[in-house]
């Protein structure tokens, strides 16, 4: 695994902020860099299979969420940067016991999956097959709500809807085999004898498909997994084909590995009880599995430019959604840019879109519980009991009645929020004066396994209990009051996260020790932060207060890492040379601790030139950095006169002062091969998931000489 720093001991510090205090100014993660650029992901929290339309100069985008309530999320957009969330198209989903967690029942991982948003002659429409319980439609005339629900009988999977031309109204579906099936004018239905096979099986087409008709041409995108992540296109004259298919995008992991697995947990598979044993996989190097950009699709702007929306598992976060230019070649979308078909910038210049939007978050994660509902990044664990919950019955405090249930995964009326990345602090205040014996309270992550810290309401009082489900360990250690603060410290880059307490809110105590997170496919979602109470004595009891919940995320502002107006010198992550521009005429390596990695040839300053753009100054007078002819090794060289070749889009890596140099002239990255000995060129695609291919440079301020 690559060094990540800080490590996650170091964050516990950064948590070290008094609760009490006075707190600055709350930062949370948004994709937009304020200089005109952007920095995927979209979200560094789960967004999975997003799918988004265009209506007018607005953007919509509806995504999975699984078996949490309320569900089937719409996001608005006015630059397909800046998101804010508009509305859930249900509270809740009454399809039978298994989302109430009753009867031995539970919805892990189902409910609903992949969306497809359309909008139709004025009415807004959702589709999702909910597994086991059919294909679920909800449609409104405003996407804000209310939207109205109906089941149709028969379910399809993963399917996308296009409203033709002629009035028509057609679902794709299917994986590998990709079959069109034709639904009745109303939509209560599919018309008997429509469905046919449009693209064979084995011609390289996956599931999750968008389906999109384009200046008379029907094209369907698609994820394939065989035997990693990518996305494929196929297009055709006719709605039933024959479609041909190309790739359009692969390989693009915006330099992240694969993450810490669960095995052999997953769909189907009975919810484990304490004292189960989990499997853990490591991360594997360069592997990409699902990785890489797929399942997702592509919107157009006013103005006639296209762009690509697609997810990417983002380990412990879970799976989340990117953005990347789209380069039509020969009427095929290839996400990436011209000369880089298929990869996709991390960092790039915004939409052109006329709006003018300031950067903020989706949501609004802390909540005090003041005001009179739930703030909308909070979703139940399954349907709640409203009965059993209340915001009214000690103002400024979310109330949790305690139900019976044996463990965590079981508990009903947990309420959750999504972990963001790449770190994030929480911290929940605690009443348990409330509890009774064999009630339990406090902050869990949810996750399978799961952990938690709480509060115990035993018959000889209160205890602090922390309980790890991966290693089966219970600690309790006595509690002179009732009245305890939790706090979550995660780092979602390296799937792991500790839990600690304080008894007044200012100084916190470590417990237990690290909490691994890996991601799994039996909730099928990223670690999620829950808010739990529930009775272990098969009996309802008490209630838990909770007054608070914080989220602090200490590198969401991203402004010191683009060093404009600095000297700096580069080192490259995959040998560890110094990067150096050879007095021969060409950016070259040295050694470190070497007379040339100590000269004004290594080192550089950073010019802002507008919009992410900068050109790097050679501290020996030489010049600037500029790439010629085609990006070859040996074309970036310094030269006395600045040019449009000597820009480049610094790509931030949000972590360890790691950054990639992205070519304007090349739309290529500047790297080398770290075991050639050679120069470096601008002809690089992209890099690989470890970052150690030769692309990815780390920096240090220098003192000008």
């Amino acid at each position: 695994m690559r060094p990540r720093l800080p490590r996650l001991a170091a964050l516990l510090l950064l948590a070290a902020t008094p609760v009490l205090a006075a707190a600055p100014r709350a930062v949370s993660w948004t994709a937009d860099n304020g200089n005109g650029t952007y920095t995927n992901p979209l979200f560094y929290d789960e967004f999975s299979d997003p799918d988004l339309i265009r209506v007018g100069e607005d953007f919509y985008l509806a995504g999975t969420t699984m078996h949490a309530m309320p569900g089937l999320v719409v996001l608005h957009s006015k630059d397909l940067v800046n998101w804010k969330f508009l509305s859930y198209a249900f509270d809740r989903l009454e399809l039978g016991p298994d989302f109430n967690l009753e009867n031995g029942k539970e919805a892990y991982g189902q409910g609903i999956w992949a969306p497809c948003i359309r909008y139709h002659n004025g009415k807004f429409y959702l589709f999702s097959n909910v597994n086991g319980h059919s294909l679920q439609v909800f449609t409104a005339d405003n996407p804000a709500g209310p939207w109205a629900h109906r089941s149709i009988q028969t379910g399809i999977h993963d399917l996308s809807v296009l409203f033709d031309d002629d009035g028509r109204i057609y679902a794709v579906y299917g994986y590998d085999e990709v079959k069109v099936i034709e639904f009745k004018p109303d939509l209560s239905g599919f018309i008997a004898g429509s469905e046919r096979v449009v693209i064979p099986r084995g011609n390289a087409m996956g599931e999750g498909h968008h389906f999109y008709k384009i200046k008379g041409q029907y094209h369907i995108l698609s994820a394939n997994y065989a035997p990693t992540g990518r996305m494929q296109a196929a297009r055709a004259d006719h709605v039933h084909g024959p479609y041909e298919t190309r790739v359009i995008a692969a390989k693009e992991t915006l330099g992240t590995q694969r993450g810490w697995s669960l095995n052999p947990i997953g769909l189907g598979m009975k919810v484990p009880e304490p004292g189960a044993t989990f499997q853990l996989s490591a991360p594997g190097g360069n592997q990409h599995a699902a990785v890489p950009m797929h399942q997702g699709g592509i919107v157009d702007l006013p103005n006639g430019d296209w762009w690509g929306f697609s997810m990417l598992d983002f380990r412990s976060v879970g799976r989340t959604t990117a953005l990347s230019p789209v380069t039509w070649v020969d009427g095929w979308p290839y996400f990436g840019l011209p000369g880089n078909l298929g990869r996709s910038p991390r960092t790039w210049t915004k939409p052109a879109v006329a709006a003018k939007v300031e950067p903020h978050a989706p949501y609004e994660r802390s909540d005090d519980f003041a005001g009179p509902k739930l703030l909308p990044v909070w979703q139940w664990n399954h349907n709640p009991v409203n009965a059993k919950w209340s915001l009214t019955e000690n103002p400024g405090s979310l109330r949790l009645h305690t139900l019976p249930a044996t463990q965590l995964l079981w508990a009903k009326n947990t309420l959750t929020q999504r972990a963001i990345g790449p770190v994030s602090v929480v911290t929940a205040e605690l009443d348990a004066s409330g509890l009774q014996p064999g009630d339990t309270a406090g902050l869990a992550l949810v996750n399978m396994p799961f952990a938690t810290l709480g509060v115990a309401s035993t018959d000889a009082g209160f205890v602090l209990r922390h309980y790890d489900q991966f290693k089966n360990q219970t600690l309790d250690q006595p509690l002179p009051a009732p009245r305890v603060w939790l706090r979550a410290t995660a780092d979602l880059d390296e799937d792991v996260a500790r839990l600690s307490y304080s008894t007044d809110g200012r100084t916190f105590t470590d417990i237990g020790g690290e909490i691994r997170l890996p991601y799994q496919l039996k909730t099928f979602q990223g670690t999620r932060l829950g808010l739990f109470a529930f009775n272990t004595a098969g009996r309802e009891g008490g209630h838990a207060d909770f007054a608070g919940f914080r989220v602090e995320e200490p590198l969401a502002d991203r402004t010191p890492n683009l060093p404009l107006g600095k000297v700096i010198t580069f080192t490259n992550l995959a040998n560890g040379s110094v990067v150096w521009a050879n007095p021969h005429g060409m950016l070259h390596s040295a050694a470190p601790g070497s007379k040339p990695a100590s000269s004004p040839q290594a080192r550089f300053r950073v010019h802002d030139r507008g919009q992410g753009r900068v050109a790097l100054e050679v501290m020996d007078g030489s010049g600037f950095l500029t790439v010629v002819g085609a990006g070859l090794s040996a074309d970036v060289r310094p030269l006395k006169q600045e040019s449009a070749a000597s820009l480049f889009m610094w790509q931030d890596l949000l972590r360890d002062r790691q950054c990639m140099l992205l070519s304007l002239h090349t739309n290529r990255f500047v790297g080398l091969a770290p075991d050639t000995g050679e120069p470096y060129g601008a002809d690089w695609p992209g890099t690989t998931p470890n970052r150690r291919d030769g692309t990815v440079l780390t920096w240090a301020e220098v003192a000008a000489e």
